[in-house]
């Protein structure tokens, strides 16, 4: 499989302050960073794909680091994460699933064995596309205040054969969670569900 040549690579950093309510102490930090890359599988119907996620796993680890240096924080300070890709017009959905492991196994190893499951969403869509990233808490799926998204894009990017790839991380759930549930703070680390 060809070597993975970056056309675009960008990183945003969102610092929330408040939601209408009082001012959040820390601030909440979002962080994502996407990658455009060559889809190998566009136009075409390939069966055998799923050695390309071997092919994407440097680029998961690459990414993972530059959203924790992004993020200024120590691996232990991140309490969410998410990834997502979108597949360009010539691709299939099934090109973006590739993403899975690659991204999500980079994130838990980045983060010191983070033990949940990192969410995922993937679409085929046009350049330009938005993509609502789901998030987590990274130790406990169930913890409510962690559930949340945050919405990417790339101007120009993915063209049709192409891969938008993404990682999100953050540093706490939702400003003004209050809807109950697991608490994080409640959090027994046994199974990455609770």
């Amino acid at each position: 499989m060809d070597e993975i040549a970056p056309r675009i690579q960008r990183t945003i950093v969102e610092t929330v302050h408040h939601e209408g309510g009082p001012p959040a102490r820390p601030p909440l930090r979002r962080a994502a960073v996407l990658t455009v890359i060559r889809n190998p599988f566009a136009g075409r119907y390939v069966a055998d794909i799923e050695g390309f996620m071997e092919t994407l796993k440097p680029l998961g680890r690459s990414m993972a680091e530059t959203l924790l240096a992004a993020l200024g924080v120590a691996p232990q300070a991140v309490e969410g994460f998410g990834k997502g890709a979108i597949v360009g017009a010539d691709g299939e959905l099934e090109h973006g699933a590739l993403w899975h492991a690659p991204g999500g196994y980079a994130m838990r190893a980045v983060l010191d064995g983070a033990k949940a499951i990192v969410p995922s969403t993937k679409k085929v869509a046009a350049p330009g596309a938005t993509l609502d990233v789901p998030i987590t808490h990274v130790n406990a799926s169930y913890v409510r205040s962690h559930f949340d998204t945050m919405e990417i894009a790339q101007p120009g990017a993915p063209r049709r054969d192409e891969l938008l790839v993404a990682l999100v991380m953050t540093t706490g759930g939702r400003v003004h969670a209050r809807v109950g549930g697991l608490k994080a703070s409640e959090i027994s680390g046994a199974d990455g569900l609770r």
